[in-house]
Order: C-alpha cells, then sequence, then structure tokens
C-alpha cells in the first residue's frame, strides 16, 4: 500500500502525509505568506539534543535570522491534539536550547504565540514580520 504524501518546500523532497505533517506545511505556508519569512530562512525537523544526549529531539520549524541564528521555533500538533501545559513546556526546552525570541504552538485549530520579554515569554496577538523580528531581537 503506497502513502499519501506533500512536498516539504523546507527540506526540499516528499514526506509523508501525517496530520501533524499537514499542520507543518499549513503553517509554513503562513509564516511565508503572512508574516513574509523567506522560505530559505526557516528549517523543518531540526535536530536538537538536551539533557539525556541519548535522545535526540526534533523542532518542527525553526526560523533564522540573516546571521543563521535561531530566531522562532514552531510546535505543530495534529488537529486533535490541545495545546496543553505539556506542549508548552516542550517548546520551551527546545528554546533553552536554542534561545529564540518568538515561540508558536499550532494544531491547526489553535495558534499561540509568544515573544520574549526578559527572561519569560508573554503571550502575543499575532507574530511581527520577519522584518520586523529582525530590528527587534
Amino acid at each position: 500500500m503506497r502513502h499519501q504524501t506533500i512536498y516539504d518546500p523546507l527540506r526540499r523532497r516528499d514526506v509523508a502525509l501525517t496530520p501533524e505533517e499537514q499542520v507543518r506545511q499549513w503553517f509554513i505556508g503562513v509564516l511565508s505568506e503572512e508574516f513574509k519569512i523567506p522560505r530559505h530562512m526557516m528549517m523543518s525537523e531540526v535536530p536538537m539534543q538536551f539533557g539525556d544526549a541519548r535522545k535526540q529531539y526534533r523542532a518542527d520549524i525553526v526560523v533564522y535570522d540573516r546571521a543563521a541564528s535561531p530566531l522562532m521555533i514552531v510546535e505543530c500538533k495534529r488537529p486533535d491534539v490541545a495545546i496543553s501545559q505539556d506542549v508548552i513546556d516542550q517548546a520551551l526546552r527546545y528554546h533553552s536550547v536554542m534561545d529564540v525570541a518568538y515561540i508558536v504552538l499550532t494544531n491547526g485549530h489553535s495558534t499561540y504565540m509568544f515573544g520574549r520579554s526578559g527572561s519569560g515569554f508573554i503571550p502575543l496577538s499575532s507574530i511581527p514580520s520577519w522584518d520586523t523580528m529582525l530590528q527587534t531581537k
């Protein structure tokens, strides 16, 4: 049986079309079209390690600044997964490795955006455009 696939423009290849992947690809489009983030400044499925170095973690989408430093982490979940404290904690663990200015959590139905404020994050009603993010980093 052949599985459905979808083209990931960031990985430049077809990937399995899972519910989470569908959300990821939708949000890559939102970032590119609505927030004017150049696709070449984003990566999907970015590997990282923290704590137990034997376990590999992957950030769904990472947006980079012009110096190739991580600027924003996007954590995508399947549409039937609620954006819970566990999801927030997962994104904060990724932040502890990448030190980003913005975190976005989405399941395709609900999207929550946060911007760094001092040592923490505050909710945002929208994320700024990429150009504005670069100016406020």
